[in-house]
């Protein structure tokens, strides 16, 4: 079986640096980069603000959906980072779910003591369908 894969980036400077794409789809399969607050000139937006970065952040997942030509309804996994889920963890829920709608993929949420940038509160990972 031949695979043919394409990817998606956001165009943003560090993309190359650091040696990743933003989506990675392979047979049908998009698997997404984690997704944190930046704009498309790759500056961070929502320093302390942590509606701001969860909005920002689902805003750049829905970027990475729309390179490839689907949308939410497509996503089958999401695993969201928190640097500080005791505080942030009821807030990140209605976010997510006014984010989600109707729609209900598989979910892990996994505190962690740090992330990328010593400002990002969130990150978020994807896995979504091409069908």
């Amino acid at each position: 079986m031949t695979t043919t894969a394409t990817t998606y980036d956001h165009g943003v400077p560090w993309e190359a640096g650091f040696g990743v794409t933003q989506g990675y789809r392979a047979n049908g399969t998009i698997y997404i980069s984690g997704q944190f607050s930046h704009d498309m000139q790759g500056t961070f937006v929502g320093e302390g603000d942590f509606e701001a970065q969860v909005r920002q952040t689902l805003e750049n997942l829905d970027r990475v959906l729309a390179g490839f030509g689907v949308t939410r309804s497509n996503l089958a996994e999401i695993v969201v980072y928190l640097t500080n889920p005791r505080e942030h963890f009821d807030r990140c829920v209605a976010l997510y779910k006014e984010y989600m709608g109707s729609h209900r993929a598989a979910g892990t949420l996994v505190g962690v003591s740090g992330l990328a940038f010593p400002h990002q509160l969130i990150e978020i990972r994807a896995v979504a369908h091409a069908d």
